[in-house]
């Protein structure tokens, strides 16, 4: 794994940056807006967390005037989803498809067999 996927993984492991992650994805905040949707937290972690999304390349800032813009950077994330997720849940998605497909084929032939033990009678 390159140092760049260990970097994010890292960064997203944290349940406060996944919140910080979470409040900038529909639309970018100031840090002081995040500071409020954080209000656990004190403004200097707050701070603190938002330099190792920073690091990871996981938010992009742009300073407007007094204010700093978070806004969410989600190539890393793509690239991990590239990686390790997609590889991975092809496969997976093809066998549970089959799995379901064969449950309900089974469904069906004791649908008929109970039909035909009924009529029977």
């Amino acid at each position: 794994m390159s140092d760049a996927n260990d970097t994010v993984f890292k960064a997203i492991a944290n349940a406060d940056r996944r919140a910080i992650l979470d409040a900038i994805r529909e639309a970018p905040k100031t840090t002081g807006e995040l500071c409020d949707a954080l209000p656990h937290l004190e403004r200097t972690t707050v701070m603190l967390h938002m330099r190792v999304l920073e690091e990871a390349d996981l938010i992009i800032v742009q300073r407007k005037g007094r204010h700093r813009w978070n806004y969410l950077n989600v190539a890393p994330i793509q690239d991990i989803y590239d990686r390790w997720i997609k590889r991975y849940a092809a496969p997976s998605a093809a066998l549970l498809t089959r799995l379901k497909k064969d449950l309900e084929r089974a469904g069906e032939q004791h649908e008929s067999t109970k039909q035909v033990l009924t009529s029977d009678n």
